[in-house]
């Protein structure tokens, strides 16, 4: 598990350390930074789909799975008319996503 927090800390870092970097000008990789953002979305899905299928009781990824469901479900539908909360809607929500499986994942790699 410690592995995977690692894994996870370095796909969470990277995305913000170049979106930073492209918001200071300092360098302007910030396809690069929406890639990792693709490879981190996709590896806390995996692995949040690992660990509920371990324990299946647990609330807080239960919880998890809910959202990333949520999320998907909204953004197909679209129900949301006006631009400006569609647009924030679209990008916090897989942020407080990957920041809630990333504490959990520390917790459990910390035990």
């Amino acid at each position: 598990m410690k592995t995977i927090n690692y894994i996870n800390s370095f796909l969470v870092g990277i995305p913000a350390v170049i979106f930073l970097l492209a918001f200071l000008k300092i360098i302007d990789l910030t396809v690069f930074g929406l890639l990792f953002i693709i490879a981190t979305g996709l590896f806390q899905v995996v692995v949040s789909g690992y660990m509920l299928f371990n324990e299946p009781q647990n609330k807080h990824l239960q919880l998890y799975i809910i959202g990333v469901v949520f999320y998907f479900v909204m953004i197909c539908i679209n129900p949301i008319s006006s631009h400006d909360f569609k647009t924030y809607f679209e990008i916090g929500t897989p942020i407080t996503l990957a920041f809630y499986l990333s504490i959990l994942i520390y917790k459990k790699a910390n035990k």
